[in-house]
């Protein structure tokens, strides 16, 4: 489940980009209730992109500011209170991180919902009962 965390060059040391990216990865175990699955922990990927100063922007104009976004099936996450559990959160790890370099109403996150059957992990494309079985099966 794709994870991009977005800043500008220099917001954040390479240790605190390990440490948020660790933290928005713990994140999105606990809130799914998965925190330990080998399948899901393997399957939380990302990118963390550094873009030159100037190159992040609100308003048109630039800023000190993250972005989160997170790429999920249709099935994860699916009800309001975890999505905006994952988004307090991710706010507070990415917060954190910064160690108060970074305002907290300069931090932005989403999520997007993959739809039905548009899921691929090593060339396979699974469905949600697909993703369900991969994962319990992997709990067993």
């Amino acid at each position: 489940m794709p994870i991009t965390l977005t800043i500008p060059e220099g917001l954040l040391s390479p240790a605190a980009e390990a440490e948020a990216f660790a933290g928005l990865t713990e994140v999105v175990l606990e809130i799914a209730g998965l925190s330990g699955n080998a399948f899901m922990t393997a399957n939380i990927v990302g990118s963390i992109n550094v873009l030159p100063r100037g190159h992040v922007l609100a308003g048109g104009k630039p800023v000190e500011a993250a972005f989160v976004e997170l790429k999920l099936p249709e099935i994860a996450l699916a009800t309001a209170e975890a999505k905006r559990a994952f988004i307090e959160r991710a706010t507070d790890v990415v917060e954190r991180a910064a160690g108060g370099r970074l305002r907290r109403d300069h931090i932005w996150s989403n999520i997007v919902y993959v739809p039905e059957g548009a899921w691929g992990i090593a060339g396979r494309s699974y469905d949600n009962g697909d993703l369900v079985d991969a994962i319990t099966a992997s709990a067993a």
